[in-house]
């Protein structure tokens, strides 16, 4: 596996959860509280920044 500077390796922990790196989420504009919308397309994981009014 190779990782471009686009890319970030994160775990799954026992409960399944994972964090979003740091630079990620400043890039987002996401924090703590906020919600993104999860979506499968073929084999990867899509997460996208939704805003629930």
């Amino acid at each position: 596996m190779m990782l471009t500077a686009n890319d970030d390796l994160v775990k799954i922990t026992a409960v399944g959860t994972i964090s979003i790196p740091k630079q990620f989420r400043k890039y987002l504009g996401i924090q703590k509280g906020d919600y993104v919308k999860v979506s499968l397309q073929g084999d990867s994981l899509i997460l996208k920044r939704v805003t629930i009014s």
